[in-house]
């Protein structure tokens, strides 16, 4: 592998997890009665920062409401969201790879890293990730760099060693803000051109494309 150091997003980066993201919204917008989202509009917030996700949703624009909605919405997200959320065919065979070329392998996620976690021991697959950086471990979503520098602080990596992995401009913003190259992958909300604003070594439409 070229890189020595891979990090990657999650979602819709190494799983889909829509359906489950989904249904927490359209749940908890019916609890606070606040009609209701098309599916393929609630979609376009997956990679987001949360509250910013909830903004858009909802419409709502007090902190403390917006606040109020998260936990209910967690709430949810402890039912359904793992069931819900599958790894991408080749995203396994891909991590295998890379742990059997040497490579450290991170995930940097917005998502909470406990949720992360759950998914991989659900599918026993624990082995596959040195680390994860999650929502709770930072204080700044991406684009800013700020989870990406922390992975490099643990790691000791130079930035000329490492990969970042994702699928939206939000990733790719975090990895020009960090200084590491990136590779978006085609699995998400975003198209190939929409990546153009941003320095990229890879566009791929597959994590089995990644070098």
């Amino acid at each position: 592998m070229k890189y020595k150091y891979y990090f990657f997003d999650f979602d819709y980066t190494l799983v889909n997890s829509e359906k489950g993201i989904v249904e927490c919204f359209l749940r908890t917008l019916e609890e606070f009665n606040i009609p209701a989202k098309p599916w393929d509009e609630i979609k376009l917030t997956i990679g987001m920062p949360m509250m910013d996700a909830i903004t858009q949703v909802t419409g709502l624009a007090d902190e403390g409401e917006k606040y109020k909605f998260l936990l209910s919405y967690k709430k949810y997200a402890a039912e359904l969201m793992t069931p819900n959320t599958h790894f991408f065919p080749e995203a396994i065979a891909t991590l295998k790879k890379l742990k059997a070329a040497g490579c450290t392998v991170a995930i940097i996620s917005t998502k909470t890293r406990h949720r992360i976690e759950e998914k991989f021991q659900q599918d026993g697959q624990t082995h596959l990730i040195d680390f994860i950086i999650g929502s709770e471990d930072t204080t700044a979503s991406k684009p800013d760099p700020q989870g990406i520098n922390m992975a490099l602080k643990r790691t000791g990596a130079a930035t000329k060693e490492v990969l970042y992995v994702g699928d939206s401009l939000y990733d790719a913003g975090a990895a020009k803000n960090a200084g590491v190259d990136f590779a978006a992958v085609l699995t998400g909300n975003t198209k190939g051109e929409e990546f153009a604003p941003y320095p990229s070594v890879q566009i791929i439409n597959s994590l089995r494309e990644l070098q």
